[in-house]
């Protein structure tokens, strides 16, 4: 069967565009014909879905350098009961034509999708959730925001509607429970009530919760076996509290001997009922910081228009109004509506929601602000530069969500398990409560000296074989549970990724947060990692020697140089570029009184300087190898360089018309806490190093400040070649951490074992790194290691919990050591107590390595 899509294909610029794309696709096997058009910037390739799929050719047209357009959903869905549920739902998305990939989070009862809007539309996926039998969320807004507060209302109705079941289970199976076995603890039961025997009485009593509470268990079962065809954990409760129920009502009806079990029936599906409704409130506490850091954005904003005496027409207006380039006036106390840049005011803002950080930073114009940060002090006006989805909270909210979806390579253990373990609960019951029946006396001869043997009356000498293979089969499959080992890693995960949020500190995916605690190596880039990343001009030396090998130029030569010219001549070759050190040396002459023009011609030459025409002739400033590219001697300052660099300083040396005029030399402050941090991570066993493509001697010196050794120290690396830098540090096997600025690093994060973006301020999207930093604090990578940390210490409890709860209580059900209540109730705390450890790791403290709450250490 051949299928036939069309794909909208970004970055084509000319007809060798669509060519390349084209040879790219056809390499696929199972490609029929292929049609990419340039003019309308569109593809249309038919193809055998049973030999290659449409993520492979959307795979195929990226690995041309080309962008094929798809879209990402978040769908809510109300209604799984186990980890087996996801799977399901992701398997039937993956399936339907479109998807490009899905994941399906059973602890945050989310799918994310990926799709081709060409081929596929959101009703396909809403329709192929419920063609599996669930219930989506439906969205009707394309930002996402109406579906997030969709899902939060069904969540909330969800966790309304157990509760409600919840409080009718229990009306009815405490007296019923009351009425079966009030007086095997002296409370006086009559045998009749209104002319009806008590057993009657409790057949009516345990019908209606049959009814209404089973309702759902047998319906997903339904859906699971019949649909599906497979088996979750509703299967497991419908056959539990089926067989007590069933067995009751045959020997009520004298059909077979033996005893009745309608209040098991019946508290089976409270206990079951109550820990889904616990299990659902606790999930919504789970996704807490999320939804307040969305609670927090300003309803409204309040607009002017800029004149020449100032602003007027000021009218306040939804935040979803606003526009880009819009004016905001933001007073005192009020929260700063969306992202922008201060063009008028000064005032300290409160970025304690974004970044974590308590003191308020100072603001001026020229300053970006974050949305929904507070303004402390002083009217700002504000021009808005990002709205609506693309704010910064929006995309920490986004990337967060994305993070819970991804799990932990942890997680395919529990996945592996879950995905053959109800089957084989199944196959286990049925052996047990056959063995039983067929052997009674063998089996109790074998299990009468355990200490909890006689819990369910005795054994098979006190009932028949019959009912006591019952009874076993009924508790065998009550005891397992599932659930607990599909909740261990994404309810941790969830609530780590939302503890890295609430501290300024972005995890790409639950993948990510797991590599991040395995890192032995942290490499850090100097300037704005280490260093504040503000260049100041510090010295400027007139050294000069003729081109043809004469004496060095004299302030009174009749060349005229002086400290003066030398600024003049090089400010005026760095006012074309926009480096920090550019940027430094033009400032810095500027506030020296030096008049600096534009260059007339400019070029950058990337890691020496740069080399430009200006109106005194070609200057060239940068290192001694740009300099000799040029066939200028740089020896002269051979000696001025070396001692400004042992001093920290970054020294530029500077040549007009092949004339050594000087050297210059600008210097960046160590930020406060690196020192702090270095020791910190070094003290932790990890090594620290320094990459960067200053000078050595700089490189050491500033290495030294904040207690680098030496040895570990790489210097003068171009831009191109920190990749392959990380790449050789890696080499030997290390795990190494690449933490830089997140834009000239990009290549040498993405070669990191993990990269990392430091002090992005609302740039939060940056594709090359797996872990941003909103701050630009150092001390934050250590925070990152220590979530990481705290996040697999808490996923391996719930699985530790997980794993003993099934390894312990099946065998113990199989023996015929639990009555079917108890193994109801038992299971239904097992995955409750799997999200209220979680829950426990809310409070973890990232500037604490151990944590302090938890069920284990």
């Amino acid at each position: 069967m051949v299928t036939r899509v069309r794909i909208e294909i970004g970055g084509m610029s000319c007809a060798n565009c669509s060519t390349t794309v084209t040879e790219a696709i056809e390499r696929l096997d199972g490609i029929e014909s292929v049609n990419v058009n340039y003019a309308t910037d569109e593809g249309t390739v038919e193809y055998d879905p049973e030999q290659v799929s449409l993520r492979e050719i959307h795979e195929a047209v990226e690995s041309a350098g080309y962008t094929p357009i798809s879209a990402e959903l978040t769908v809510a869905v109300t209604d799984m009961s186990c980890a087996n549920c996801a799977e399901t739902i992701q398997t039937r998305l993956l399936d339907t034509e479109g998807v490009l990939s899905a994941e399906v989070n059973y602890a945050t009862d989310e799918a994310q999708v990926s799709y081709d809007p060409g081929v596929a539309s959101r009703d396909d996926i809403y329709d192929a959730i419920e063609n599996a039998g669930y219930s989506p969320v439906r969205e009707e807004s394309d930002d996402g925001t109406d579906g997030a507060s969709a899902a939060d209302a069904a969540r909330d109705a969800e966790t309304a509607r157990q509760r409600r079941l919840v409080l009718f289970g229990a009306l009815l199976s405490i007296p019923l429970s009351v009425l079966t076995m009030g007086g095997l603890v002296g409370i006086p039961v009559p045998d009749a009530v209104f002319g009806l025997g008590k057993e009657w009485i409790a057949l009516l009593l345990a019908t209606p919760v049959q009814v209404v509470l089973g309702r759902e268990f047998y319906e997903n079962s339904y859906t699971a076996l019949v649909k599906n065809r497979t088996a979750n954990m509703d299967v497991l409760i419908a056959m539990g509290s089926t067989t007590a129920y069933v067995y009751s009502v045959a020997v009520l009806l004298a059909l077979i001997p033996g005893g009745l079990y309608f209040e098991s029936a019946a508290l089976i599906l409270t206990f079951i009922t109550l820990g889904n409704y616990l299990e659902a409130r606790s999930k919504s506490r789970a996704g807490d910081a999320i939804r307040q850091l969305l609670e927090m954005e300003a309803d409204t904003a309040r607009l002017v228009t800029e004149t020449e005496d100032g602003y007027a027409d000021e009218r306040e207006v939804d935040r979803d109004e606003v526009q880009v380039g819009d004016v905001m006036k933001v007073k005192p106390g009020e929260q700063i509506p969306t992202d922008g840049e201060v063009i008028d005011g000064e005032s300290a803002v409160d970025e304690s929601m974004v970044t974590g950080e308590s003191v308020p930073v100072e603001k001026e114009p020229g300053d970006e602000v974050v949305g929904s940060t507070i303004n402390e002090n002083g009217v700002l006006y504000v021009r808005a530069t990002k709205v609506g989805s693309e704010t910064a909270i929006q995309q920490i909210v986004s990337m967060v969500r994305d993070a819970q979806s991804r799990q932990p390579e942890i997680q395919t253990l529990a996945d592996r398990i879950s995905a053959y373990f109800v089957p084989a609960v199944i196959v286990n019951a049925l052996a047990w409560g056959t063995l039983w029946y067929l052997f009674p006396e063998t089996l109790s001869g074998l299990v009468t000296s355990l200490p909890l043997w006689g819990l369910v009356g005795g054994g098979p000498a006190a009932i028949t074989p019959f009912e006591f293979g019952v009874v076993v089969f009924a508790s065998a499959v009550l005891i397992a549970c599932p659930c607990a080992l599909g909740l261990a890693t994404p309810a941790a995960t969830m609530v780590g990724t939302a503890i890295g949020a609430t501290h300024g500190i972005l995890f790409k995916g639950g993948d990510v947060l797991e590599r991040v605690r395995d890192v032995d190596t942290v490499v850090f880039d100097k300037t704005g990692t280490l260093t504040e990343g503000e260049m100041e001009l510090t010295d400027a030396q007139v050294v000069g020697a003729r081109a043809d090998g004469a004496a060095p130029v004299e302030e009174s030569d009749a060349e005229g140089v002086s400290e003066a010219f030398l600024l003049e001549v090089a400010a005026s070759a760095e006012r074309g570029s926009e480096h920090p050190i550019a940027q430094a040396v033009v400032a810095g002459a500027e506030e020296r009184g030096v008049d600096v023009s534009e260059p007339t011609a400019f070029m950058n030459v990337a890691g020496k300087g740069v080399r430009a025409r200006t109106d005194h002739g070609t200057v060239l400033v940068g290192t001694p190898a740009l300099l000799r590219d040029d066939d200028v001697d740089p020896t002269p300052a051979d000696e001025a360089r070396e001692e400004l660099e042992s001093q920290g300083k970054t020294a530029m040396l500077v040549a007009l018309d092949g004339d050594l005029l000087g050297v210059l030399a600008v210097a960046d402050t160590v930020k406060e806490s690196a020192q702090q941090a270095v020791a910190d991570l070094r003290g932790r066993g990890k090594t620290v190093m320094l990459l960067t493509g200053d000078n050595e001697r700089t490189a050491r010196a500033v290495a030294g400040q904040v207690g680098i050794d030496p040895e570990n120290v790489r210097a003068e690396v171009l831009p191109d070649e920190k990749a392959d830098t990380v790449e050789s540090i890696q080499s030997d096997g290390s795990r190494a951490m690449m933490v830089g600025d997140g834009v000239n690093d990009a290549p040498a994060l993405a070669a990191a074992f993990v990269g990392v973006a430091i002090g992005s301020g609302t740039d939060v999207a940056i594709e090359a790194a797996d872990v941003t930093l909103m701050r630009d604090d150092p001390a934050d990578v250590l925070r990152a290691i220590n979530v990481s940390e705290g996040t697999l210490r808490k996923i391996k409890q719930n699985l530790f919990w997980a794993l003993a709860y099934n390894t312990a209580m099946i065998p113990l059900a199989s023996l015929g050591l639990l009555q079917p209540v108890f193994a109801a109730g038992a299971m239904a705390f097992s995955s409750v107590s799997v999200l209220a450890n979680s829950l426990a790791f809310r409070r973890y403290d990232p500037d604490s390595r151990y944590e302090v709450l938890g069920f284990l250490r």
